[in-house]
């Protein structure tokens, strides 16, 4: 069986490393960037806790790979209010690398984003791990998603570095926030996504200026934040599926897309000749996502009232509370209701 993975992202790279492994297929990658261009854009935290196996599970150790160990977010809510979040397992690291040592030994084009035509005539299977471009499956009817900015930045002496630990500042009617990343030595990532497409480019810009840093790269993309009930189909019925953020596998309250494509992309490798089940498994184990989506709606178009979402704010909660591990940090009803409340 020959199949090609477009997009080399944490989806794709897993996919290659898993997917090479199968003596019956023969794998090929492609990825749109130069190999020297490759990067790993996002702002590189993820919960230990989850990342651990799967990097065990393509041979290599994930403490290798962190650059910063959180203990504490910072999250500012505005008008003089913020909420400080015990982390449990919030890690920065090495995203880029991590990708770099999954698909050691596979085979990759690098600066190649083939016709979806030249790849059906070549492959039995085409799996779309583009993320938001999702090049080779069906256009969505209705999505929503939002446009991020992000630097990679150098501060030159400890007294000008800004936070010593995980950052977010959260805009109005949470349309999005600025974050503050670590990742050691004097580096972090800062960014900002915001629904509006007023306040992301203003606040980073106005940061910059305010804390002194040598900028080593600048980036941005949108992120789709609608769920995988609203980003299907997930197959196009010929030779293409889809996996990861190209069907729509990014947490929508934290723009959080990391562990989930990851998961997404085993639970393809686990069902890779059954996608009906494929399809179930996905809507099942991100089944809270519709109704964060939901959530995240209703807050941006200003029709969130407490009274009447209080059960739907509960479900939400209940969920992040149960699975702490998964999210790397403690989750308190307070704290949800603060965040909820801007």
């Amino acid at each position: 069986m020959k199949i090609a993975v477009a997009g080399i992202g944490v989806a794709g790279a897993y996919l290659m490393n898993q997917l090479s492994d199968n003596h019956d297929i023969h794998v090929v990658g492609f990825e749109r960037m130069k190999e020297e261009e490759h990067d790993a854009v996002c702002a590189w935290a993820t919960s230990k806790n989850v990342m651990v196996d799967y990097t065990r599970k393509c041979g290599l150790d994930f403490d290798n790979y962190i650059l910063h160990d959180g203990k504490k977010m910072s999250v500012d809510l505005g008008e003089s209010k913020h909420v400080d979040i015990g982390l449990r397992g919030m890690v920065s690291y090495d995203k880029l690398k991590l990708i770099q040592d999954m698909i050691k030994g596979t085979e990759i084009n690098y600066g190649k984003a083939p016709k979806k035509d030249n790849l059906e005539s070549d492959f039995d299977l085409i799996i779309d791990s583009t993320g938001f471009h999702r090049n080779y499956l069906p256009k969505l009817d209705y999505e929503m998603w939002i446009p991020c900015v992000q630097y990679k930045v150098k501060y030159n002496s400890n007294n000008n570095i800004p936070y010593d630990d995980f950052y977010l500042k959260g805009f109005p009617s949470m349309s999005g926030y600025f974050w503050y990343f670590p990742l050691g030595n004097g580096y972090a990532h800062i960014g900002a996504g915001d629904f509006t497409r007023k306040n992301h480019n203003l606040f980073v810009e106005h940061f910059l200026k305010k804390y002194k840093c040598e900028i080593i790269k600048k980036n941005g993309r949108p992120v789709r934040i609608s769920p995988p009930l609203k980003s299907e189909p997930f197959y196009d019925g010929r030779k293409s599926i889809g996996v990861g953020e190209s069907i729509g596998t990014v947490y929508p309250l934290l723009g959080e897309g990391i562990i989930p494509s990851t998961i997404c992309a085993d639970l393809f490798v686990n069902n890779l000749n059954d996608f009906k089940t494929y399809r179930k498994q996905v809507l099942k184990h991100f089944d809270i996502y519709p109704l964060v989506f939901k959530f995240i709606l209703m807050k941006i178009t200003g029709t969130f009232n407490l009274v009447k979402n209080s059960l739907d704010l509960l479900r939400i909660y209940h969920h992040m509370k149960n699975n702490q591990d998964r999210y790397g940090m403690e989750v308190k009803i307070a704290d949800m209701m603060k965040v909820s409340s801007i």
